[in-house]
């Protein structure tokens, strides 16, 4: 059921979000000169796949979690990107493809050997990787790789339809934030 939802949602999501996500595209040629960025990030069952997301920092960043970058450099427009949750825009295609859902653990790099070890001992890897989920609407991020874990695990678990619903009002709803950057 929940893989409908998914499907039906980013699909219409795609279609009347299309104008916006054109204009940021635009507008992201004109700050970055390559506004989309594709990152391969791990999937179910650890599997590759590639993340789709507006980019918020120099195309020549090294690809490590954010809050493991030394030099960050957020364009303006990438600031107000990553402040109101549209870089993930594009993640819409990751969603409709079925290589995420629009609710399930953030998926994580394969360089971030913490976070990996932790929810391979939780079973997270078995569930499709989501744009927000219980850990992201509690401002839980792979800064801290146990306590992600934990609240993936139980997301897993208990995860029911009426929690799909809430967990994405809450994040459109303004709830949760990103990685945290430390400089």
């Amino acid at each position: 059921m929940i893989r409908t939802f998914d499907f039906i949602f980013s699909l219409f999501g795609l279609l009347f979000l299309c104008p916006i996500v054109i204009a940021l595209y635009i507008v992201g040629i004109f700050y970055d000169g390559s506004p989309i960025f594709v990152q391969e990030r791990m999937g179910r069952y650890k599997k590759p796949f590639k993340l789709l997301k507006f980019r918020t920092m120099p195309a020549n960043t090294e690809s490590v979690a954010t809050h493991l970058s030394d030099n960050v450099k957020i364009s303006k427009f990438g600031s107000f990107l990553r402040k109101s949750k549209l870089d993930e825009l594009p993640q819409l295609i990751n969603v409709l493809i079925g290589d995420m859902s629009l609710v399930g653990p953030r998926p994580n790099l394969y360089n971030q050997t913490e976070v990996i070890e932790e929810r391979d001992k939780r079973g997270v890897y078995n569930a499709v990787p989501g744009i927000t989920g219980l850990a992201q609407i509690n401002e839980i991020d792979m800064s801290t790789p146990v306590k992600l874990a934990e609240k993936d695990a139980e997301m897993i678990a208990n995860l029911t339809v009426s929690d799909y619903f809430r967990y994405i009002f809450a994040t459109v709803g303004g709830k949760g934030q990103g990685d945290r950057i430390q400089k």
